[in-house]
């Protein structure tokens, strides 16, 4: 009985973890949780280049003229 509570509190998390994403995949819940994501990277990325327009516009250019 030791050792099944010695590998459960070692283990107990990543067992649970495993649990979770096998429900996830097979509910397709991880596609919204994915479109969740990209909505708010592009909403800062968007954010980010209205408010740095000319750091934004040199880092380009560099980019550019160095390929």
């Amino acid at each position: 009985m030791d050792d099944f509570k010695k590998f459960m509190s070692q283990y107990g998390g990543m067992i649970i973890g495993i649990i979770i994403a096998v429900l996830l995949l097979l509910t397709r819940f991880y596609e919204l949780i994915i479109a969740i994501i990209l909505i708010a990277v592009c909403g800062y990325a968007g954010y980010y280049f209205q408010h740095n327009k000319d750091s934004v516009k040199d880092k380009l250019k560099n980019l550019v003229d160095k390929l």
